[in-house]
């Protein structure tokens, strides 16, 4: 078999090197907020599950089906921040417009929700909207440095 790898030595000498440095330290910069991003997709996660953990699948029907759509989006926005963190994080204030609904969704969507729904809405919203917080500040953060 032929030996197809290179020996010639470093990159050193390669004329993209002063750029391809840049480029690698705006993305080191950029990722502030890398710690946030694994609780905000198990919040998404548990947003969409909570309907089953907390067994209101009968009493709440249009809360299910809410919850489901608005943990995966969560989830989504999650991934996002994960992959494309440069052209996400402006979307975190998208999240704290959907942590704020979900705080006011068990009277608006439900029928009288009781109090564990309730309560499990709001702590979900609450979280959704520090997190988002948290990555807006740092998104601002990140864009003031460059």
């Amino acid at each position: 078999m032929a030996n197809v790898s290179h020996t010639s030595g470093d990159i050193a000498s390669h004329p993209d090197v002063p750029e391809m440095r840049d480029r690698y330290a705006r993305m080191l910069d950029g990722r502030d907020v890398a710690l946030v991003d694994g609780p905000v997709f198990l919040l998404g996660l548990y947003c969409a599950a909570s309907p089953w953990i907390l067994h209101y699948t009968t009493s709440q029907p249009a809360l299910v089906t809410h919850n489901l759509i608005l943990g995966i989006a969560i989830g989504v926005l999650a991934l996002g921040f994960t992959t494309t963190p440069a052209r996400m994080y402006g979307l975190s204030w998208a999240m704290c417009a959907m942590g704020t609904w979900m705080i006011i969704s068990p009277w608006i969507v439900g029928s009288s929700p009781d109090a564990g729904v309730v309560l499990n809405s709001i702590i979900i919203g609450a979280l959704a909207v520090v997190l988002g917080f948290l990555c807006a500040t740092a998104s601002a953060k990140s864009t003031s440095k460059t």
